[in-house]
């Protein structure tokens, strides 16, 4: 599955995941991997080449993050993007200053040389700059294949080592042909076979579960009922069979009717699913809890002791398995780089200490795109695999403030009605996200004739491919309206509806 493999050095940078999506797209597996790396682990992962993602620091700066220099004389192919770039310059003898006329949004590169990164582009593209610095020097070896009307050195290469770098953003799509780019460097350049599908992951993760898991062991599986925790345990049950035993957990916070959907899913693919209400002990557990990072982690706790208590009545269990993805991962700050955490995701850094389960988690390198692709290829219904993600903790993160009944209420119905309207304009399927949020905050309403003080519900609707940028939608007004509408008629408490148009970053997609 991983013959070939382009590690991605991270240093920080907002696009450093895109940059190994783009890879993956190539054909090519791809990973992050924390910047200060030692040469050694590289040697033992092997990969065909490197790549040095951007970053906010500048090369010159005391604490700026630095790989080792050792990585230059390993003999493989690296590219550095922006940062990357400058950091190359700068630890083999080239200059880096701050530039006297920076470079942000979009530009035009002028292509010198077309041999290798710029294979098969015309003399002139536009590219995405993002930089305050630039190379003033280069380093013994180096020369020009590019320039900008402010970067003399847009793009630099040393042919007789096989390093290369590029000033501007080849992974994000406002790079005409960056996806070409990449793959140039991957395919041409390091050489690699474009052999990563999911056809192929699906193939080799059955074989690394029955490696991983002994022939006397048992999985315990948690299940939601999302797209993620349900290729999961379709993966693992081929894998080994009724040693899978699945538990589909109401913890009182999950979207109206889910429950009937994810019992009638589990049969039609042929696999038990347990059903436990442990609704009352989850809420009991989050009365008068208002800090976000606080509700995580509860709910976190409480998964591993109900998954413990149902795993000790079905028998003894050595495994637990989640539906665990790449960005999880990465937004609980697990690949050791300079970012710092965004948010604690109840799956990942809210696990407890004293779990006892070891993790099965055979999707933790793969994007939400990619999980639903192996999702339709193991024959799971299009109505799962499309369906929008939904946070393990479930509409506690879209309560704003403590979790109480008549939140749960308005959140859930509220949501209901946004999901379906959204499904009736054939706008659903488009979408990332779609959901209602609930706060504390009041507003007065006029309901009959009559002055009434309800709640605000929050409507949020993003756009996005992995979730770790987003951007709000832009939903048609007969749309907004009929939703709006719709909730004040039907939901009672409720004044005001309003519409959240932040993008993400600076914003979160979830509230909490």
């Amino acid at each position: 599955m991983k013959d070939d493999c382009i590690v991605v050095l991270d240093f920080g940078g907002q696009y450093s995941h895109l940059i190994a999506r783009r890879v993956r797209e190539s054909g090519v597996y791809s990973e992050l991997v924390p910047h200060n790396i030692e040469p050694s682990e590289l040697i033992e992962i092997a990969p065909k080449g490197l790549i040095l993602s951007g970053s906010p620091s500048s090369v010159y700066e005391e604490k700026a993050p630095k790989c080792d220099p050792e990585i230059f004389q390993l003999g493989m192919p690296i590219l550095g993007i922006c940062y990357g770039l400058h950091l190359i310059s700068h630890l083999l003898g080239g200059k880096v200053e701050r530039a006297e006329k920076k470079e942000f949004g979009r530009s035009e590169l002028q292509i010198l040389d077309k041999s290798e990164l710029f294979k098969g582009l015309g003399d002139k593209i536009t590219v995405w700059m993002s930089h305050g610095d630039y190379v003033r020097e280069l380093p013994p070896g180096f020369e020009a294949t590019a320039v900008s009307p402010n970067s003399p050195f847009a793009a630099i290469k040393d042919p007789t080592r096989k390093i290369y770098g590029v000033q501007f953003h080849p992974e994000v799509v406002h790079t005409e042909q960056g996806k070409d780019i990449v793959r140039n460097f991957a395919l041409s350049v390091c050489g690699c076979k474009p052999t990563w599908n999911m056809s192929s992951f699906i193939r080799d993760t059955i074989e690394d579960v029955r490696r991983d898991v002994a022939e006397d062991e048992k999985v315990i599986c948690a299940v939601s009922g999302g797209v993620d925790s349900t290729a999961t345990a379709v993966l693992i049950h081929k894998a080994i069979g009724d040693r899978l035993s699945c538990i589909f957990v109401d913890h009182g916070l999950l979207r109206k009717n889910e429950t009937f959907q994810v019992l009638q899913t589990f049969r039609d693919l042929g696999i038990d699913l347990r059903l436990v209400d442990a609704s009352e002990r989850f809420l009991q557990a989050l009365k008068e809890v208002k800090d976000p990072e606080e509700k995580r982690r509860i709910v976190g706790e409480e998964f591993i002791k109900v998954f413990s208590e149902e795993g000790a009545k079905l028998g003894a269990f050595q495994w637990l398995a989640q539906g665990t993805l790449y960005p999880d991962v990465i937004e609980s700050a697990k690949t050791g780089s300079p970012a710092s955490r965004i948010k604690t995701h109840h799956n990942v850094a809210g696990l407890p200490s004293w779990m006892t389960f070891k993790l099965l988690e055979p999707l933790r390198q793969l994007y939400k795109d990619e999980v639903r692709e192996v999702a339709s290829l193991l024959g799971v219904a299009n109505e799962i695999c499309n369906r929008h993600p939904f946070p393990g903790p479930g509409l506690a993160v879209r309560i704003v403030g403590e979790v109480t009944t008549e939140k749960i209420r308005i959140c859930r119905d509220s949501g209901h009605i946004v999901e379906e309207e959204l499904r009736k304009g054939g706008i659903y399927d488009s979408l990332w996200q779609a959901f209602a949020i609930v706060g504390d905050d009041m507003a007065v309403g006029v309901l009959g004739d009559e002055r009434k003080y309800g709640r605000i519900v929050t409507i949020r609707i993003v756009e996005s491919v992995d979730a770790m940028t987003a951007d709000w939608y832009r939903i048609p007004y007969d749309t907004l309206e009929k939703i709006s509408n719709k909730i004040t008629n039907e939901v009672t408490g409720v004044t005001w509806v309003t519409y959240a148009v932040s993008s993400k970053p600076p914003s979160t997609i979830e509230p909490c």
